[in-house]
């Protein structure tokens, strides 16, 4: 079957509960209780653990303190099983490596998906770590061969951008055409900045190509937060918030750490794709996050990506909003003018506002998009 599941859990009716869930699509184990569970995960090849939390002896928390500690298994993802609901617990746990909590009583399809998402975010962050280790390989032969050292960095960053976008798509598949919608956004937007005089001397063809090419990571710091949250249709706690928007922080730690593997680029797009990430929710009046940065403080990347990602933000379904038409969403934005979005920006997007909508169009989803024939009433 492929992937093997190892459930913990030391009441036998929950392991025969999930081996049933899961038993026609994955390989399982099972222990009784944390000891026989490390042996397990020492001891096979584990591609997930399903851990109750409390159990006697070794409980779910000291397991999993256990496998993170252990380098042979530190990466096997691990979702806690709880009936437990404090906030405090799950920050706890998410504090320990966990992945992601699974209430009981277990739901099936919200078992069946966490295991599908966390399987395959992990299956991607390992061709990712692979390939970040072939880049290395490259790096120290283009030390050596000069002369085809131009063309192999194209390369190399081209390959590193397309892996850490895998990485983000894997984890929110209802963004579909997100990445590309955005960073068309981001590149036309900038093209009729280019001739203003605030923006003309630093939009040059060149920044924009690289700003083109770093607009898809600005989400990749969704991969640091757990299903349950990123994924929730009703309102997010106050917790939970917080938690979420770790986000832009985590997404900028990811990109600077992929970029000090590697020769030249932290100079390049991978810099101005770290500004995106991390300050893309800030805004000009400085009410955003996580910094409160105010007006030119901002990165001029992140302004610009910000008028990009809320306007696909509202003219986007999402599981907890409805989809706005492109005029409703415009009226909208232009409201924000000055506290949101930089007002230059803004009104260079309200003059190309055609453009954006001929763009969305281009690369509609269609479960996620609004009709451009239909006007849909606001709702949240």
């Amino acid at each position: 079957m492929g992937s093997r599941i190892l459930i913990v859990d030391d009441n036998p009716g929950n392991i025969e509960l999930i081996g049933n869930i899961l038993g026609s699509q994955y390989d399982i184990s099972f222990a009784f209780n944390g000891e026989e569970g490390l042996a397990l995960a020492t001891s096979q090849a584990i591609d997930l653990i399903l851990l109750d939390v409390v159990m006697p002896g070794m409980d779910g928390f000291s397991m999993c303190r256990e496998l993170k500690a252990n380098s042979a298994t530190r990466d096997i993802p691990v979702i806690f099983l709880t009936s437990l609901e404090s906030a405090v617990d799950e920050e706890f746990g998410l504090s320990l490596g966990a992945q992601d909590f699974v209430h009981k009583p277990v739901s099936p399809p919200v078992m069946l998906a966490r295991v599908r998402n966390h399987l395959l975010l992990a299956n991607t962050q390992h061709q990712l770590k692979r390939h970040i280790d072939e880049l290395e390989l490259l790096v120290a032969e283009r030390t050596r061969e000069v002369v085809r050292r131009d063309r192999q960095l194209i390369a190399t960053q081209s390959a590193t951008i397309t892996a850490f976008c895998a990485l983000a798509e894997a984890r929110d598949n209802e963004t579909g055409n997100h990445i590309h919608r955005t960073q068309n956004y981001v590149r036309v937007l900038a093209q009729e900045l280019s001739t203003h005089p605030r923006f003309r001397s630093v939009l040059d063809d060149e920044t924009i190509r690289l700003l083109f090419k770093s607009a898809p990571l600005h989400d990749v710091g969704k991969v640091a937060i757990p299903d349950a949250i990123l994924l929730k249709p009703g309102k997010l706690t106050n917790d939970e918030w917080r938690i979420m928007r770790h986000h832009c922080v985590a997404g900028r730690d990811a990109i600077v750490a992929a970029a000090n593997e590697l020769i030249d680029c932290s100079s390049s797009y991978l810099s101005y794709a770290a500004e995106i990430a991390l300050s893309h929710h800030e805004r000009w009046d400085g009410s955003g996050y996580p910094q409160a940065l105010k007006e030119n403080a901002i990165p001029l990347s992140a302004r610009l990506m910000a008028v990009a990602d809320v306007y696909d933000a509202l003219i986007s379904r999402r599981v907890y909003k409805v989809a706005f038409s492109h005029d409703e969403s415009i009226q909208m934005m232009a409201k924000e003018r000055g506290l949101h979005f930089d007002p230059d920006i803004l009104d260079a997007m309200l003059s190309i506002s055609d453009t954006f909508n001929a763009i969305a169009c281009q690369y509609q989803d269609d479960r996620n998009l609004f009709s451009p024939r239909t006007s849909m009433n606001p709702a949240f």
